[in-house]
């Protein structure tokens, strides 16, 4: 049976293991009670993707892109979403040179390895598309001359569902563009006790100064192309693209995921697999990664959320319904 590999990395198994596994100990460090999500976060940025977290104010949500940028090596900066915010306050604007000299070109916030959006839906529309291109194409261009961003390069972007007013909600075709969206949700009882007992011993999460970078640029960019390395059997291709097909032929969705969305999932199980030491992705590999890849690419018709129906009790049904495939490696 035939299988997908790509070209070889220079980054041993033990290496992807460890990187992988002291990203997510050091999120998990100061996050508590939410390890699962912090395993889809850590997987979306090892794979290369952009992240969105989203859900009600006060779970943590800023907390958790605030973790992860401390604790992936590289630079780092912070946008925060409002109404009046302009393309070139994010991506960058032509300035007066020091030398009088004309003008040159001043880098934006999005000349970082990772960049923290903070309430993306607050930005206007013109802001939202200037940021969403330059993380599709990697660079920017401003008077006909292009500028890559650094690599790696990752945005982690957070949004308020329930807040309408001064909000431009991104459209599908934009939602697209993230790699991931994850939900944070409010946490069982013992958690938020745990919660509460670290901020009446003086947790701040407002300062993250004791969470040093656990790995480098270097080796996130060392990872993402080992990842790409791992084996992946027929079998495994079928099973995610079933998967995603039946987000088209579904009569509660009114619009399904695109063949980007299988590719999004290849790449997030080929990310778990390397953090598990492996050499080849299996189907537990892709489970995890199905609602968080596919739950913001797919719309539902306005009948089947009059009924509750959601994107991830669709997305449930789906997985259910799928027949897993047997890969002995």
């Amino acid at each position: 049976m035939t299988a997908v590999v790509a070209s070889d990395s220079a980054l041993a198994r033990p290496a992807a293991t460890r990187i992988a596994a002291s990203l997510v100990d050091s999120v998990a460090g100061v996050l508590a009670g939410r390890r699962e999500q912090i395993e889809v976060a850590a997987a979306c940025v090892l794979a290369g993707g952009h992240l969105l977290i989203e859900d009600l104010p006060g779970v943590g949500k800023t907390l958790l892109a605030q973790s992860i940028a401390a604790s992936v090596g590289g630079s780092f900066a912070r946008v925060q979403g409002t109404s009046d915010l302009l393309p070139a306050d994010v991506v960058g604007s032509l300035a007066p040179s020091p030398e009088g000299l004309g003008l040159h070109f001043r880098p934006g916030p999005v000349f970082a390895n990772v960049v923290l959006f903070d309430e993306l839906n607050r930005a206007n529309p013109r802001t939202q598309s200037a940021l969403l291109e330059v993380m599709e194409e990697g660079h920017v261009t401003v008077d006909g001359h292009t500028h890559p961003v650094p690599a790696p390069f990752v945005v982690v972007a957070t949004q308020n569902p329930v807040e309408s007013q001064g909000t431009y909600p991104l459209p599908e075709a934009q939602l697209d563009r993230f790699l991931v969206k994850l939900t944070v949700a409010d946490p069982p009882a013992d958690v938020e006790r745990t919660i509460v007992r670290n901020h009446a011993q003086g947790f701040d999460p407002a300062d993250l100064s004791s969470l040093s970078a656990v790995t480098t640029a270097e080796e996130v960019v060392e990872m993402q192309k080992h990842a790409q390395t791992i084996r992946v059997d027929e079998a495994i291709i079928g099973y995610i693209v079933e998967l995603v097909r039946k987000t088209r032929d579904d009569r509660a969705i009114e619009l399904g995921a695109s063949p980007r969305a299988s590719i999004a999932l290849l790449k997030t199980a080929q990310v778990i697999a390397a953090s598990e030491g492996r050499a080849f992705v299996t189907p537990d590999d892709v489970k995890p990664m199905v609602k968080p890849v596919l739950r913001h690419r797919v719309m539902l018709h306005p009948d089947a959320q009059l009924q509750g129906i959601t994107a991830d009790s669709r997305i449930d049904e789906f997985l259910r319904a799928t027949p897993v495939p047997r890969v002995t490696g």
